[in-house]
């Protein structure tokens, strides 16, 4: 599983004009499901997004989780992390998981999150999605677990 963490002071998503999902401080979580992917590949990964030190303490390092912060996660599918750019100036997207996989993993890592932290709020699956926010510091990590 790929994901793009985006530590924000505010995050949201629209459809159709339509706010769907939206937190203040916290983390915007882009997630992207690859073939070899299971459940289990996804509760790797949210673990690691629990406990990633990346908010500031009172010194101003980077030393608190968003479980520590009590910051909300916005937790938005995005195939296209899954880029294959090496060769022309097309993308390809064969390194996603299908469409059906995809959103199955993406409903498992989006349930354990909800079962695990107080404030998730999500995107919808395969929607064409307006996602704005704005970065704090900025800080944006990239992360990949393997199945």
């Amino acid at each position: 599983m790929i994901s793009l963490l985006q530590r924000v002071s505010e995050a949201r998503v629209d459809i159709d004009g339509q706010t769907v999902g939206a937190i203040g401080h916290g983390l915007l979580v882009l997630v992207c499901a690859e073939p070899d992917d299971t459940e289990a590949t996804g509760e790797k990964l949210l673990a690691k997004i629990l406990k990633l030190r990346i908010f500031s303490d009172e010194a101003g390092k980077m030393n608190r989780s968003v479980q520590d912060v009590g910051g909300g996660m916005l937790i938005v599918s995005q195939f296209t992390l899954a880029a294959d750019t090496r060769s022309g100036n097309r993308p390809g997207f064969t390194g996603a998981a299908p469409p059906v996989l995809g959103e199955a993993l993406y409903n498992a890592f989006v349930k354990s999150a909800r079962a695990q932290h107080p404030v998730v709020h999500t995107g919808r699956f395969g929607a064409d999605m307006k996602v704005h926010l704005v970065n704090d510091g900025p800080v944006t990590i990239p992360l990949r677990m393997v199945a």
